[in-house]
């Protein structure tokens, strides 16, 4: 069974009637190549760490060239689909075709999901309806708040009534999976409280609350840091200790990111399982892992219990998927060892990073571990525990191996 995704493209801001006054495509400044996984050896910067990563379209796609794309598309996949997922850089609910779309998508007969929107497109709450009779099985959908005057001032929805009434009807009759950049005193206490108890009452599968990113080492790395000056943000462990106290409060399941899922324990609930921890692979090498801050110390917890040989190093980031060359440059070199993992979609140029680690004479390898180690909550909300575990086993059982195949003896 093949998941076909289907790229609208659109461009952030634009395309979606306008930024939300949170999101972290504002302010976007022209950058140089970051450097990543993709780019060739002989050169730093490909399209992916130079365009793709800062969602830059010309604009929407035109309706017969997506069309034409599945069509191509359809013709070498071997197997029937399983899924079609609607996504792009702008939101599925502005595109200009978009109902045309649905029933060009629907005629595949398979279920639909929307992989992002903000319902800021939707003007007719009878487009709920026409959603649900075209096959949508899923969607994740941005709510803030559902007062409307908050939806009105913060994202921008002219019409935040309509926009409510099509998220009403969806969390009747399919997977609504609610997304919510929680502004501390804007969203979040009792208007946070209200927004999840709505959604439960409605029968929203859940709500995922994510942490407000406003400086560099939280993850702005566009240049475009502070997205909103002087706007408070969150310490990780309050963050946690709310998305604790929420899910404890509602029935309807509440995680965030970058953390926690409190019904799996995920990120990193492997390091809550001993017995699993001893199948993992003995570490037999040496070598330092480069992490952020927040991902460092369960890290550190599950490589312990297999040997002394990974030294895991933090940088001052939070997410390890967003560090980049100026956070390896302030590491100090002789703290590491002579093999050096990287995080595997960190915005690095490998070449770049082992001159910066190798600036003390000493030489060193960097390699890019595993895409990832854990499921964070936009990942996890639709797995069950056993299925984060065993992603989180296999991509641990890599990283040992690469520890021990190239590491110092």
């Amino acid at each position: 069974m093949t998941h076909l995704s289907v790229d609208i493209g659109g461009r952030p801001g634009i395309d979606c009637r306008g930024f939300c006054e949170y999101c972290y495509f504002k302010h976007v400044k022209e950058t140089a190549p970051l450097g990543c996984r993709y780019c060739p050896p002989y050169r730093k910067g490909c399209d992916y760490c130079s365009r793709s990563v800062r969602e830059y379209y010309r604009g929407f796609r035109d309706l017969r060239e997506i069309a034409d794309d599945v069509l191509a598309r359809l013709q070498v996949i071997p197997d029937e689909v399983s899924r079609v997922t609607i996504s792009g850089g702008g939101d599925p609910s502005c595109y200009p075709c978009f109902t045309d779309l649905v029933e060009l998508l629907s005629s595949m007969e398979a279920p639909l999901h929307i992989g992002y929107t903000s319902g800021k497109g939707f003007d007719d709450p009878g487009i709920a309806r026409f959603l649900v009779d075209s096959g949508l099985s899923e969607v994740s959908f941005t709510v803030f708040s559902v007062r409307p005057e908050l939806r009105r001032q913060y994202m921008h929805d002219p019409t935040p009534d309509a926009s409510l009434a099509v998220l009403d009807t969806l969390c009747g009759k399919i997977d609504v999976y609610a997304a919510c950049v929680v502004l501390p005193g804007i969203n979040d206490g009792p208007v946070l409280e209200e927004t999840c108890e709505w959604l439960e009452e409605r029968g929203a599968k859940g709500i995922i609350l994510m942490r407000f990113a406003n400086r560099v080492d939280q993850g702005l790395v566009l240049g475009n840091a502070p997205v909103l000056p002087g706007q408070r943000v969150q310490e990780v462990k309050e963050f946690r200790d709310m998305v604790t106290g929420l899910s404890r409060q509602f029935r309807i399941k509440v995680s965030g990111t970058p953390l926690w899922d409190p019904q799996i324990g995920s990120p990193f609930a492997l390091a809550r399982e001993p017995d699993l921890l001893k199948k993992l692979p003995k570490i037999e090498r040496k070598a330092s892992v480069i992490t952020g801050r927040i991902a460092a110390p369960f890290i550190r917890e599950i490589l312990s219990s297999r040997g002394k040989g990974a030294r895991v190093v933090p940088v001052e980031k939070d997410i390890a998927c967003l560090i980049t060359i100026g956070d390896l440059a302030n590491l100090d070199p002789a703290r590491l060892e002579s093999l050096v993992i990287v995080p595997g979609r960190s915005f690095v140029y490998d070449r770049e990073a082992e001159e910066v680690l190798s600036r003390d004479g000493i030489a060193r390898t960097v390699m890019r571990g595993p895409d990832t180690l854990t499921a964070d909550a936009e990942t996890s909300m639709g797995m069950t525990r056993n299925e984060v575990l065993s992603m989180e086993m296999d991509a641990f059982r890599d990283l040992i191996l690469l520890i021990n195949r190239f590491g110092s003896v």
